[in-house]
Order: structure tokens, then sequence, then C-alpha cells
């Protein structure tokens, strides 16, 4: 077919009309999708009904408008009026309509507690929500919309149509901890593991997803998944956080400072998980409001919400078992109480043999000796441990909270020592025992929705206590070391605006740490007992922008120490900025002080079993130790994939020789120094569906520098330098499975020279920490599988492998001159194959 050109005149206006109509449809826009376009242009947030926007189509306002006139255009288009609400929200309204009443209640998404003292604003309306959560509201616009702002909670803005008269909905206000701080990355490795805009991990024990070797959430396990923790003995009482040694370590719970963490002398974690709230974990830019803790801070929380109806559980694995029961005792008062307890006494199982042989292994329990023509056996050897956790909580009103705390831990060993000569037979039991006891209390007043105060107290006690009989020579060996710590906290929050809070507070410490030992043969006694007060003052800001684009808390805190007159200032620094929708930059620094750190005199103190003892800084000797930190990091998080990467500066000054365990020709020398370490954390992380897989990788170079050594410079005894943990779980709606993978490159030691090992009784050693241990290897397994007993009951049943591949891992290597003057080497080993079965209940 062809066209002529009349043909053509005619087709003419048609093309041009249907170019036109054609121009007209494509130009126009959903509402929704042009009031997003907005949203991210001018840095704004609408808020409005669904169904006043549905079906509305508008052509795209001109880009050259700013927001005022891009406004005025969309409302010339809809007939919608705009309101500002702040410098953010925008909120969107139909013309006028009728008047209603409405009622709602408010509760805590974490806890389902009502939210007493929230104030609801509406145009120019207010009110209070009450002992139950409760508000009302009379005659106010159907198109008006509230905004709702609470103390510790994020304020939001919902529209009045989402409530009614009657029946009273509920609705949920979201936590902000105590300050303005939010979470920014959720399920981080795994479920219940959350990272938060100031630097910080909050692992939620309740929530928390399956870990490879673990089948019950165990507290301080459950950390060293995470970039730059790890323990170098592969014990959870010695957790090492960038380099620094588990002392560096500022461990509470609830607010209670602890010197003791771990079951079976480090095992396992003394602290009950499933009374456990959350843990927080700071490895830099920690709050003002915190001391101690030059590594890292620790920071275990019990459930802290009223019970409405009885609740607990029990279980049973090969090492323990334990039960927790919370119970409403009125509306106003909950009473929380747990316990665990070994269970050695009643069955022996292939794990506890395993955990018994590698906790005891070189020590005085381990076994038996010949000497001449005397041969020493160890028989009756007993272990247990046991804890027991109580809480009472006291909501006196809608705005006074009062908290009581107590927790008791104990572990203790006994053996008796048999020596059989060529005429007598002579037995003598030895016995360790190490407890703590933590007494707390707190106070919180919420006075409105911007002020709030609180008063803490607690009472800290260590107890390590030791009998060593020493049969060949007649001796008898008493050894004790005690902490007392008494600390006392006021605190003010107070909310300038809705981005900016002030955070100030005082704080008084007393610790009181003795040692003592005592000789029987030749007859011999030391006490050293030293007390130290600290006044502590501190104030931070935080801010949030009203995008959440932009985290500040910037702090301040100074200690006063009056023995030594000493005033220590310390800068704190935590910043988050989004740099788009799916980066973020993250910059975090600090200083901090501590004035307790353990030390090693012998290494058969105590047995040997836990041969580190706390002491108290005297400024000289023993310094107050001091800590520099500054990180930077990026990280990208988009449909569940996740990449993580720190750049970190750490340096700790005032450490000893003593505190560092050394086994070589520092290990009687007592010197000052410091360390310094330099390191990576990457991680990245992928959910596919039910399935999640991560790898995290550290690379470290932490270094001593003893000015009073020779050589002055060496590299630390916890200078792993490559650390990669590989891992992935499946979680269906019953089926839980993990299986991972950890590997490290070895810790230093020092060998004896080859050429002349032993001169003068002593051993002749090369550089220190010149050579490495091989790398270390470990691969775990964990299954776990759900299900109900009854409607009101559910059962969990679980096994894990530890160690699955059963590899020989060595974790410290040593030397002494054995009885033929010869140079003997001694390796310590971690875990072998270590399974594990649990069973527990819930109701």
């Amino acid at each position: 077919m062809s066209l002529n050109r009349r043909n053509l005149f005619f087709l003419l206006p048609l093309l041009t009309s249907f170019c036109a109509v054609s121009q007209e449809i494509k130009e126009k826009e959903s509402l929704r999708e042009i009031l997003l376009q907005v949203e991210r242009k001018f840095t704004v947030t609408f808020t409005y009904v669904d169904k006043n926007i549905e079906g509305i189509t508008i052509e795209r306002p001109a880009s050259q408008l700013n927001l005022q006139e891009t406004l005025l255009y969309i409302e010339q288009k809809t007939g919608l009026s705009f309101e500002s609400l702040n410098d953010r929200f925008i909120a969107i309204r139909k013309p006028p309509s009728d008047q209603v009443d409405i009622c709602g209640i408010f509760i805590d998404s974490e806890t389902g507690q009502n939210v007493i003292g929230a104030t609801v604003k509406a145009i120019d309306r207010y009110t209070i929500t009450n002992e139950k959560g409760y508000f009302q509201l009379t005659d106010i616009p159907e198109s008006s919309f509230l905004e709702i702002r609470s103390l510790g909670y994020k304020s939001t803005i919902i529209p009045a149509q989402r409530f009614s008269a009657l029946p009273c909905q509920t609705f949920l206000l979201y936590p902000l901890a105590t300050t303005l701080q939010e979470i920014i990355i959720t399920d981080y490795l795994t479920k219940g593991i959350n990272k938060k805009t100031d630097g910080s991990f909050q692992v939620k024990p309740s929530k928390l997803g399956i870990l490879p070797g673990l089948i019950e959430p165990d507290v301080l396990q459950t950390i060293q998944a995470l970039p730059g923790i790890q323990s170098i003995d592969e014990t959870i009482s010695n957790i090492n956080v960038r380099g620094g040694t588990n002392d560096q370590n500022l461990v509470l719970w609830d607010g209670i400072k602890m010197y003791q963490t771990g079951h079976f002398f480090g095992l396992i974690s003394a602290f009950n998980p499933y009374l456990t709230q959350r843990i927080t974990l700071i490895k830099n830019g920690t709050s003002g409001f915190l001391s101690d803790g030059v590594s890292s801070t620790i920071d275990i929380s019990s459930i802290d919400s009223l019970a409405k109806k009885v609740s607990g559980g029990a279980g049973i694995n090969m090492i323990n078992a334990d039960f927790f029961v919370r119970v409403p005792v009125s509306s106003k008062i909950t009473v929380q109480l747990s316990s665990r307890r070994s269970i050695a006494d009643i069955i022996r199982t292939p794990t506890y043999n395993e955990y018994f042989k590698r906790i005891f292994q070189d020590t005085d329990v381990g076994g038996g000796e010949v000497i001449g023509t005397d041969t020493l056996v160890t028989t009756n050897k007993t272990f247990s441990f046991y804890d027991v956790n109580f809480k009472l909580l006291y909501d006196i009103t809608g705005k006074d909270k009062l908290r009581l705390n107590l927790l008791h831990l104990k572990n203790e060993i006994s053996y008796q020592e048999n020596s059989r000569g060529n005429s007598t037979i002579e037995s003598k039991t030895s016995n360790l025992t190490q407890q703590s006891t933590g007494i707390g209390f707190s106070y919180e007043r919420l006075w409105n929705d911007r002020l709030k105060t609180f008063v803490d107290g607690y009472r800290s006690q260590y107890q390590l206590d030791a009998t060593n009989f020493d049969i060949f020579n007649d001796q008898r060996l008493i050894q004790k070391n005690e902490v007392l710590d008494l600390g006392a906290k006021i605190g003010i929050l107070l909310r300038l605006n809705r981005t900016t809070d002030l955070f100030s507070g005082y704080q008084f410490y007393e610790v009181g740490v003795s040692n003592a030992d005592d000789i029987n043969n030749p007859p011999f006694s030391r006490l050293v007992k030293r007390v130290l007060h600290t006044h502590v003052a501190f104030v931070e800001t935080n801010f949030t922008s009203l995008s959440n684009a932009t985290n500040i808390r910037l702090g301040i805190r100074a200690n006063y120490i009056p023995k030594f007159d000493k005033i220590i200032i310390e800068p704190r620094l935590s910043l988050n900025q989004k740099l788009s929708e799916f980066f973020a930059l993250e910059i975090l620094g600090e200083m901090k002080s501590q004035t307790t750190t353990q030390i090693i005199d012998f290494q058969n103190d105590f047995l040997g079993v836990e041969k580190r003892r706390w002491i108290l800084s005297d400024d000289d000797n023993f310094p107050v130790l001091r800590s520099k930190q500054l990180s930077t990091g990026i990280h990208y998080s988009k449909n569940d994939f996740l990449i993580g990467f720190d750049v970190y500066y750490k340096r700790v000054e005032g450490i000893t020789t003593l505190g560092q365990g050394f086994q070589n020709q520092f290990q009687y020398l007592l010197a000052v120094g410091n360390y310094g370490v330099k390191g990576i954390d990457f991680l990245i992380n992928k959910k596919y569906n039910n399935l999640n897989t991560w790898l995290s990788y550290s690379y470290a170079d932490n270094v001593f520098e003893f000015s009073g050594l020779t050589p002055p410079g060496f590299p630390n005894n916890l200078d792993i330098r490559h650390n990669l943990s590989l891992a992935a779980s499946y979680n269906a709606e019953h089926l839980q499975v993990a299986a991972g993978l950890k590997w490290h490159t070895g810790k230093p030691f020092t060998e004896p020279l080859e050429t002349l090992p032993i001169s003068d009784n002593n051993i002749n050693y090369a550089s220190p920490n010149s050579s490495r241990l091989e790398d270390y290897l470990r691969v775990d397994l964990s299954i776990k599988y759900n299900f109900h007993l009854t409607s009101r009951i559910n059962a969990h049943a679980g096994v894990s492998v530890w160690n699955l591949l059963d590899k020989v891992n060595v974790v410290d290597q040593y030397y002494k001159i054995n009885n033929q003057n010869e140079v003997q080497l001694f390796k310590q080993t971690a875990l072998g194959l270590t399974p594990n079965v649990m069973f527990r209940i819930e109701f």
C-alpha cells in the first residue's frame, strides 16, 4: 500500500493527536511514586493515610521547582493539603472533615509492657498515657495526625484515622535504649545479633539463631563469633578483644562489675542465658558512663520487664542441669530465679571427661609423679560448680522502677595425694575454691517525656582460695586472693529536643584487693592489701538527625583518684554517617583507664589451675592502665547482603611483664611497658531464604614495648596475625543446623637455644617470641530441633560436636628443666572431639 500527499494530509492531525495523548499518558505517574521521588530529592518524609492518595495520578512536577513550589503544585493538582510537622515530617491531609473521638493503648515493642507518660499531640490538643498506656482525645479532625513522644522511645506520627473510639487499638513504641542511638543492622551474622549506630553489638539470647559448636546460647561463647574477638586458648575466661588480655575486659552483670566469668575454670560461661535479655559488646567508642575495660566492655542485662504470667524452663546437657522461672507476685512485682549445677557427681559423661582433661592438664590436679623410691598418686578427684541468680522487679508507679539483683557463682576442685614409700603411706587433700557474689540495686524515675534520673549501687566480691600439700617436702601452701568492689552511680538523661539528648552523672568506687600466702615449712607468711577510691564525673551528648543519616555521641569522663592525687581525663567519640541508602561510615575513638589487673607470680600458684590473681594499681610498679584507640569503617547492607570493613589502632600503656603470662627469660622479671596493635576486621554475610552464610577475617600486628628488657620490642604473646571464620546455618520451622570452620595462625613462643640450652641451672632462650605454634584449625557442627510437647510446653533437643575432625591444636608451649637436668617440652592442647547433647522444656 502506498501513501500520497493527500493521504498524509488527512493522517497528520490524527498522528499529532495520538502523539499528544501518548505524551500526556506517559507524563502522568501515581502520586505515591511522585511522593517517593520528592522524599529522596528533599530528604523529607510524608505521613498519610493510604486511601487518601490511592488512584491519584498527576504529571511529574518540573525538576527545577523547590520543595515549597513542588508541594503547591501537588496541592493544585490533587486538592490535598500539606502541613509541616517538623523539619523532616510533612503530613498530607484531605479537606477538613468531621470531628471524631479516638483512643489507643501504647506498649513497648520489646517487653510488651504499657508505656506510661507518653505525650500524645493532635494539632493543639495534648494528653498523656496513663498507667495502662491508655489515652483518649475527643472532637479532633478526622484528617489530623497524632505525634507520640516518650523518653526512651522513638517518636512517631500516626494518622488519626488509624485510631477508633471503641474498641481501643494497641500500637507499638520502639525503645531507643538509654539514648537516641538506634540499631542499623539486624541479624548480624545470625538472628539475634544486631549492630547499633554507636558501633556496639547487641546480642539477644532469646532470639539467637544457632551457631556452630553451640546448642545453647552461651553468653560469652557467642560474642567470639564477631570479628576481632577470640580466645587464644579456647576458654571464655580468656577472651582477647583486639589483642588485649582478658582482665582488660569490663564485664558487667546488671550493672555489677564481675571478676569471675566462667564455670569449669573458664570453659563455659557463668551467666545463665535463659534469663539474659541482652548482651552489649563495645570494642571502641564507649559511652562516658562506663569505666574500666581498656580493651572492651561486655554488658550483660537480665530480663527487666514485669511478667504477666508464670513462665520458666529447665534443661540438661552432658555438663550441667539448670532451671529458671519468672513469677508475677502482683501486677507491680515480679520475681525471677535461676540456678545451674554440674552433674559430674551423678554421672561423668564423655563431655565432662574431655573438659576435665583440657582444663587440668599440666596442673597439680593432673596426675602423679615418681621421685626416687617414692610414688605420688592422685586420687579422689572431685569437681563441681553451680550458680544462683535472683532478681526482684518492682514497678512502684508508672514512673518509678526498683530492681534488686543477686548473683552467686562457685567452682570447687579437690583431690587426694597419696605418697607410697618403702615403709609408709601418707595422704593429704588439696583443694581450690573460686567464687563470686554480686548484689545490686537500681532505682529509676521518669519525671516526664524529657527527663529521666536513676540511682544504682552494687557490691561485688571475688574469692580464690587454695590449699596445696607437697607430701615429699612436708609442705603446706595456703593462698588467697580477694576483691571487694563497692560502686554507686547517679545519672540524669535529658532530652533537649527531637534530635539531641544530654546524659551526665557522678560515680564513686571503692575497690579493695588482698593477696595472702602462707607456708608452714619453712615458715613464711605474706599479706598485701590495697584500697583505692575513685570519684568520677561524666557528661555526653547524643545527636541523631531527623533523617537518621547522622548519629553522633560525644562525651568526656573525668576520674579522680585521691590516693595518687591524679585526675585522668577520657574523651569518647562515636560517629555513624550514612553515605547513601546502603553505605555508612563509622568513626570511633576513646581513651580509657583501669586500676585492677591480673598477674601471675608463679605458674603453679593456686594448684596451677587458676594461677592469675587480681591486684590493684600502686601507681609505681603496677601503674594505672591507660589506653587510646581509634577506628574507622565502611559498612554496606542491602537485600540481606552485608559487608563490613574496619581499620583500627590501639595502644595500652602501663602493662607489666607479670600480667602477660611469660614462660621464657622474662617469667620472673618485673618491668613496665606497653603494647600497640594495628588491625583490620572484615566481614561478609549473605542470607538466602533459610540459609545464612558468613565469612569473617581479622588481621592484627600486636607488638610489646618494654624499655627495661632486651630486646625492648618483640611480638605480643597474643599476636595472632591472621584469624578466619567461615560458617553457614540453616533455619527451618522446627530444625536448625549450623556448621563452621575456625582457623588462625599460631601464637608466638620462645624456644631454648640449640647450642647451649642450659647454663647455671637456667634455660638459655632465643629471642623472645621468635617462634610460632602450628596453625589452629577447628570444625564444629550443631543441630537443634524444636517441637511442642503440649499446647503450653515447648521442647528443644540438640546435639553438637566441637572439633569434629578431632584435630590436635596446641594452644601453648613452654619448657622446664626436669630432674635429669634436661630441658623438657610441655604442650597444652585444646579440646579434642567433644560431643554434647541437650534437652530442654519451656512453658
